[in-house]
């Protein structure tokens, strides 16, 4: 099965709606915002993070127009020598290619050890986009419904005022 179906698959076992938007392959949140203009939804970023000892990960969705202050996140959750996570550890902890990491990823975290955070700033939008674990493909779900997914999955999630 692939990627996108697997996604898809799970949403609709959960009684999930959601619409998807096909495209070109999109590298960069400036591409995939570009294919999905007039669709209501705020547009977000999704990034892979790991302490430098790689016993620690985490999963920060927020706003794709916001930068992150590291720093500021590092404080907030309590670790420090955060940083980007390797393609080898996406690939190994979200069986995901770079620039498909979303919430959809979890689908394929086994050990459940990944910490799920949401800035407080796009918590209270009525839908997000992100890739269903492919970059040629974006959907929209309702903030509600992710909650729903990341329930089912096994996930709690913290927000963060970034």
């Amino acid at each position: 099965m692939d990627a996108y179906q697997q996604v898809a698959n799970k949403l609709n076992e959960l009684g999930i709606t959601f619409d998807v938007v096909e495209h070109p392959p999109a590298f960069t949140t400036e591409q995939a915002d570009s294919y999905i203009e007039g669709m209501e939804g705020v547009r977000t970023k999704s990034m892979f993070l790991t302490n430098r000892k790689k016993t620690q990960y985490y999963l920060l969705i927020m706003d794709d127009k916001k930068r992150l202050d590291m720093d500021d996140f590092k404080v907030q959750v309590g670790a420090d020598r955060i940083r980007m996570a390797s393609l080898d550890s996406l690939v190994e902890k979200m069986n995901l290619p770079a620039g498909t990491v979303s919430p959809f990823g979890l689908l394929n975290n086994e050990e459940k050890d990944i910490q799920v955070y949401f800035d407080k700033e796009i918590i209270n939008e009525e839908r997000m986009s992100f890739h269903p674990n492919t970059n040629e493909k974006t959907i929209f779900v309702s903030t509600t419904d992710l909650f729903k997914f990341l329930q089912d999955l096994g996930y709690s999630y913290q927000v963060l005022e970034l």
